[in-house]
């Protein structure tokens, strides 16, 4: 279930694929790396909030409790502070494994391939991020696919967006995990879920909605740089500052029409730390098809500054950003096309 055979002519486009999204991360300096597709159950768990009860889990092979891999971040995390290498720009394209309930028309499955580019150390901030949105930019308008936004948002924005609203922080995460839900439905059930299921008061729901509900650019940023509550808030502070100059590094680049900083965008893992970002095909208007093609988010990423001291016995933190290619949800979208 949730797993396919691809025939000479899949496997021919899907090399086409991989080949333009791989020349895009050479040409960006990066180098190729691999790792087990098999990994300890401990390095996996506690890294993926709601998503842990999808980890492919082995039987106790003798001693050891591993498990499939689920991304292709924590590994490269855990190659880092085992090799305790500090500075490193890698990509690395592979299959992980999620047991999730497979939507296979939407390129939804339990084997797939990621396409990771990263940017491991101590860089002048902004700059690795501004690459990697640079890089999402490049592989979308390559490929052809149609118009496409990519949201951008930061963890810390958000941390703070929840600490003025009156949120206890040990309910930062799950109500990240809720405000993740929002592009899929509207606010009133993000809302009740909250009241309902996370344990929030309806004052503080209903403030988080006057938030997360905008979403803009650079005239966003200075508005809530000047918001008297958010102002307030240090974190929130430092992330807006950030955006800002992430903001003027994308004009220089020439990409912010297609950038919309937006505060619902939360991505529903635990390791981010700083910006987060995904990219989303927009409907197109096809006339021959009744109904238009929508697939959804195309590549994500984020910083998570944290993840590599979790792994190093001295707890050192090396600062990462990077990005994930979701190249079979391309795939389905250009194989509908071609049919």
């Amino acid at each position: 279930q949730g797993t396919r055979d691809h025939a000479p002519a899949q496997a021919a486009l899907r090399e086409r694929l991989l080949n333009a999204v791989v020349s895009c991360f050479k040409r960006h300096g990066a180098a190729a790396i691999d790792t087990p597709v098999l990994e300890l159950r401990e390095t996996l768990v506690g890294k993926y909030g709601e998503g842990a009860k999808l980890i492919y889990e082995l039987k106790d092979q003798g001693g050891e409790l591993l498990a499939l891999r689920y991304d292709l971040t924590v590994p490269f995390a855990r190659y880092l502070a085992m090799n305790k290498i500090t500075k490193m720009k890698r990509y690395h394209v592979a299959k992980v494994y999620r047991r999730d309930n497979p939507a296979t028309t939407r390129g939804r499955y339990r084997e797939f391939y990621q396409c990771d580019f990263d940017i491991a150390g101590q860089f002048d901030p902004m700059i690795p991020d501004a690459e990697c949105l640079k890089i999402v930019h490049e592989i979308l308008s390559d490929l052809q696919l149609g118009d496409f936004v990519i949201k951008v948002n930061d963890r810390r924005i958000l941390n703070g967006v929840f600490a003025v609203c009156g949120v206890p922080e040990s309910q930062f995460i799950p109500a990240c995990c809720t405000v993740d839900k929002l592009d899929k439905v509207p606010w009133e059930e993000v809302r009740s879920e909250m009241v309902g299921e996370k344990g929030l008061s309806p004052e503080a729901a209903d403030r988080i909605g006057e938030y997360v509900q905008l979403h803009g650019g650079l005239d966003l940023i200075e508005q809530l740089l000047q918001d008297p509550k958010l102002s307030q808030n240090k974190v929130a502070k430092e992330g807006l500052g950030d955006m800002k100059l992430l903001f003027e590094y994308l004009t220089l680049f020439g990409i912010t029409g297609k950038i919309s900083f937006d505060l619902s965008l939360a991505r529903g893992l635990d390791y981010y730390t700083g910006v987060i970002f995904e990219a989303v095909l927009l409907q197109q208007d096809n006339e021959h098809l009744e109904e238009p093609l929508s697939v959804g988010s195309v590549a994500g990423g984020g910083r998570y500054d944290g993840l590599v001291g979790m792994f190093d016995a001295k707890g050192r933190k090396v600062p990462c950003v990077g990005v994930s290619i979701g190249i079979e949800r391309i795939f389905s979208i250009l194989e509908q096309r071609l049919e």
